[in-house]
């Protein structure tokens, strides 16, 4: 089912990143996202209500606009 709030998202297992995309175009990656709780997403029928139960609030979120902590600079 389409989500009213989330337009978008994915899971970089390697890093355990979960990007949600907004319907409102704003983008956060949520760090030390578990595989299970990305399942959980992938399963749920309403990703608005998931992401409301069990992500926000609970892990620390960057928008992804901004580079990761620790990542290497491009300069």
């Amino acid at each position: 089912m389409p989500s009213s709030v989330i337009r978008a998202w994915r899971y970089d297992a390697e890093r355990a990143a979960l990007t949600i995309t907004f319907v409102s175009g704003k983008a956060y990656v949520y760090a030390d996202v578990p595989a299970d709780i990305a399942e959980g997403m992938r399963l749920a029928f309403a990703k608005g209500e998931f992401f409301n139960k069990a992500i926000r609030d609970r892990f620390v979120a960057r928008p992804a606009s901004e580079p990761s902590p620790g990542a290497a600079s491009s300069r």
